[in-house]
């Protein structure tokens, strides 16, 4: 059973927007956080937000500050990335990371390529 999927990437223009969602299976459980992440070809994988279970605290990269918003639905599990402005550097694949006591989860990622 998948931990996280990600869902919400496809293909958009510069200046347009996406929606990224994150399910968590309702087994995932000790969860400090949840983040996303993004790794472009041939490059590690680099923060882009998170946000903490307690308190609904939010952290942004500099790159997308003012542009992306990270949020999350408790009743539902899941967090969403909200991707506004989106430039052709944004290109990359996203993953959702659960950031746990134990061993954190990563789901498998979706591609968000902004090209005209």
């Amino acid at each position: 059973q998948e931990q996280l999927v990600e869902s919400g990437g496809g293909l958009v223009q510069p200046g347009g927007s996406l929606r990224l969602s994150c399910a968590a299976s309702r087994s995932v459980s000790g969860v400090l956080a949840m983040g996303w992440y993004l790794q472009r070809p041939g490059n590690q994988r680099e923060l882009v937000a998170t946000i903490t279970t307690a308190g609904g605290r939010t952290n942004y990269a500099d790159s997308v500050k003012g542009r992306f918003t990270i949020s999350r639905d408790t009743a539902q599990n899941t967090v969403y990335l909200q991707m506004n402005n989106l430039k052709p550097e944004d290109t990359a694949v996203y993953y959702c990371k659960a950031i746990r006591f134990g061993p954190d989860y990563w789901g498998k990622g979706t591609l968000v390529t902004v090209s005209s």
